[in-house]
């Protein structure tokens, strides 16, 4: 278990949905420079290339800390 992990319970596509809903694509493209967030953004596009790029799901995972939870 990980009580003080913000992140603990939380799946890779709540987070993407929340970050969509506050910042939008276009500002998540603009902060993380990836090209599933600028050119024709989707969740399940994004989902599919978050999951097998460790180094971008980490980025997404520091945006949500940074933008929701603080």
């Amino acid at each position: 278990m990980q009580p003080n992990n913000p992140l603990h319970g939380k799946t890779l596509e709540t987070i993407l949905n929340e970050l969509v809903l506050k910042l939008g694509w276009a500002e998540m493209g603009y902060r993380i420079r990836i090209n599933c967030f600028i050119k024709d953004p989707s969740i399940k596009s994004s989902l599919a290339f978050l999951r097998k790029n460790e180094w971008a799901r980490k980025k997404v995972e520091e945006l949500y800390l940074e933008t929701i939870i603080s």
